[in-house]
């Protein structure tokens, strides 16, 4: 093969995935924006509701299973939902990102075949696992090292683990389990061999040797690590820009909408291109 013709196939290859990473953007943003509109009920300091549709970017990210893919579903929300709601906290924001990211990979390499429901309920529990739980010790460490404020009850420090364990426990079973494993079980097989080659992309070879447990994992131990550090120093001020603007509160709650279109119209706008361009080829 040329030089000429190896640098059109890898160019090729990166506009796929770009296209599939703008559809995972668009998409992840949009259902985080939904499950935004959706009323939480609160009991004490215990919110009970759906954060997200995690099975949305946990079927993309098996399908696809690619870390730019996997990096553009916290990215999506912070665009779409974070960023046009007008509440965006800066260098805190990238916590979620890292561990969403490193879950959705997870998630990826042990579903192997999107076809076997088994292996993608797996994945979907210990890749929302991988996200939350550290999300959720983070935040007691914080708690612990005096970064942020806790008064759940008063003069009670371990009420601390009590509440966060009891909110991981809620969040997990509901987003996780609820809106995220059981639902990818019956989308991921249906998509299979349908939504890859609309990007361009040869389906998953169920049968091709992935990447090793132990770089993945390395990755994953680093990268929590580093979300950690994130979480404190942005705790104790060390933030880069926060968007807050304080004209949206004037607005009303009728803006979530004006990103909901956005979000669907770019993810509208992607899958045409995509199938213009899959009826050409």
């Amino acid at each position: 093969m040329s030089a000429v013709s190896q640098a059109l196939s890898k160019q090729n290859i990166q506009s796929k995935i770009t296209m599939a990473f703008i559809l995972m953007l668009a998409l992840s943003g949009l259902e985080n924006l939904v499950a935004e509109i959706i009323p939480e009920l609160e009991i004490g300091p215990l919110e009970i509701g759906i954060s997200s549709f995690f099975f949305v970017p946990l079927v993309l990210a098996i399908l696809f299973n690619n870390w730019w893919v996997a990096l553009a579903a916290p990215i999506g929300e912070l665009i779409f939902a974070d960023l046009v709601l007008g509440e965006f906290g800066g260098l805190g924001e990238f916590e979620e990102v890292l561990l969403f990211t490193i879950g959705l990979m997870v998630a990826a390499y042990i579903a192997r075949d999107p076809k076997n429901v088994k292996q993608v309920l797996i994945a979907g529990l210990i890749g929302y696992l991988v996200i939350e739980l550290p999300a959720t010790l983070i935040d007691i460490t914080k708690v612990a090292i005096g970064v942020e404020e806790f008064e759940a009850v008063e003069g009670l420090p371990a009420s601390i683990v009590a509440v966060e364990s009891i909110d991981f426990l809620i969040e997990y079973l509901i987003t996780g389990v609820i809106f995220g494993a059981i639902p990818a079980m019956w989308l991921a097989p249906r998509l299979y061999g349908k939504l890859e080659p609309l990007m361009g992309m040869k389906p998953r070879d169920p049968q091709e040797k992935p990447q090793t447990a132990s770089t993945l994992w390395g990755i994953g131990v680093a990268g929590t690590i580093v979300a950690g550090l994130i979480a404190v120093l942005s705790e104790m001020g060390f933030n880069l820009v926060e968007w807050e603007p304080e004209f949206l509160d004037s607005i009303g709650e009728w803006w979530i909408w004006v990103g909901i279109a956005l979000a669907a119209v770019v993810a509208g706008i992607i899958l045409f291109i995509a199938n213009r361009n899959k009826s050409n080829s």
